[in-house]
């Protein structure tokens, strides 16, 4: 593979740990709903996201669900896995099409033990996720639907180089936890602001800075919260 990734856990890495990774990695398109691997299961590659979303949803035994965390190109979907041998909590499913590089979980778990500033790099990652993952069950018990709605719309248009999002009111639903009526006031409190338009199953963010100041005081302090709105 080539040296360049656009990844930004790849590419902020020392040129030779960066292609020691690569020469590892398997480029793969993702569809959506593209499942990578599910709860309880152990994980065997890892998938550093290249453009696109990979979405962990935790799942109750009564059938409902809620988005856990996403990945973009900030980051790498099964992370847990790259230091010691880790099984699934939730189940890692493609959100938004796009592209990765994976790699086997066992021979990256070789490469940190060999390449300390890629340990470093993945462990970071890591306690971004989990700092994300402790402020989440406050967001959810305390925040409005319509703030929860704008902190994950702004996570997704960070993650992708579109403004339209092809997003139904059952697939929100679904990645919030909500009912659908409940994301449906929470979209049309937005509508009214001006931050996005909804429409047949897709989600435009008309007014970026509409929708940020909407959105709740979590979405700043999330993983990937820096990243540019243009990533070119």
């Amino acid at each position: 593979m080539g040296e360049a990734s656009s990844n930004r856990i790849i590419d902020a890495l020392p040129e030779d740990d960066r292609a020691a990774l690569l020469g590892f990695c398997t480029r793969r398109n993702m569809a959506v709903s593209e499942e990578f691997v599910a709860p309880d299961e152990a994980i065997r590659q890892v998938h550093f996201v290249l453009d696109g979303i990979i979405s962990a949803v935790g799942e109750m035994s009564d059938g409902r669900s809620v988005e856990v965390f996403m990945v973009g190109f900030e980051g790498a979907a099964g992370a847990e896995a790259a230091v010691i041998p880790a099984r699934a909590a939730t189940r890692l499913t493609c959100q938004v099409e796009g592209s990765c590089l994976s790699v086997d979980a066992a021979r990256l778990r070789e490469l940190t033990r060999e390449r300390p500033a890629l340990r470093e790099a993945l462990l970071h990652f890591q306690a971004g996720l989990q700092h994300e993952l402790e402020r989440s069950a406050a967001c959810h018990g305390l925040h409005r639907a319509d703030q929860k709605l704008a902190k994950w719309l702004l996570r997704c248009h960070d993650r992708v180089a579109r403004d339209v999002l092809p997003l139904t009111q059952e697939y929100l639903a679904s990645m919030l936890g909500s009912q659908r009526t409940t994301v449906n006031e929470g979209a049309q409190a937005l509508v009214d602001r001006g931050a996005i338009r909804y429409a047949r199953g897709r989600i435009t963010v008309v007014d970026r800075t509409a929708l940020e100041a909407a959105a709740c005081e979590c979405y700043r302090a999330g993983v990937g919260s820096d990243l540019p709105d243009d990533r070119t």
